[in-house]
């Protein structure tokens, strides 16, 4: 055990957050995204009994989001037509803003594809069970 380390983030992320470096990017997925198959070039961490929330807020008490990009944290945006809502990409928000005097600024979307694309170039994936549709999450490192 650790002091000031949140207790959800497991030796194996801990490492993998550890031997990240500046601009490395870091999906946290839903229970839908293929990540196997994404990450066949990225580490893959398995967390399927939590939850993207409560991951995204511990990993960002200790993980910097990179400065020298407008947009270090990347939404999947929705397919053209889709109605489903997304109410968890305001909880989302609400966490960034507490870990990044930026605030709510430093979120932009991808779209679905290339969301997917950019995934396939990620240091590692966070395969979660979470439910929500439309919950994936990329994040790119910054510097201390």
């Amino acid at each position: 055990m650790l002091k000031g380390i949140p207790k959800i983030l497991s030796p194996q992320l801990l490492k993998v957050l550890c031997e990240m470096g500046h601009s490395d990017r870091i999906v946290i997925s839903d229970g839908n995204f293929p990540a196997e198959s994404m990450g066949k070039d990225a580490i893959v961490i398995r967390c399927d009994g939590h939850n993207v929330p409560e991951l995204l807020e511990a990993i960002l008490e200790v993980f910097p989001l990179d400065t020298y990009t407008e947009k270090p944290v990347t939404l999947m945006e929705k397919v053209p037509g889709d109605t489903v809502e997304t109410p968890i990409w305001d909880t989302y928000r609400e966490i960034v803003k507490k870990y990044d005097a930026r605030g709510e600024a430093v979120v932009g979307n991808l779209e679905r594809f290339a969301f997917y694309e950019a995934a396939k170039t990620a240091y590692a994936i966070i395969a979660t069970g979470e439910s929500a549709l439309y919950a994936n999450i990329m994040l790119q490192k910054g510097v201390i």
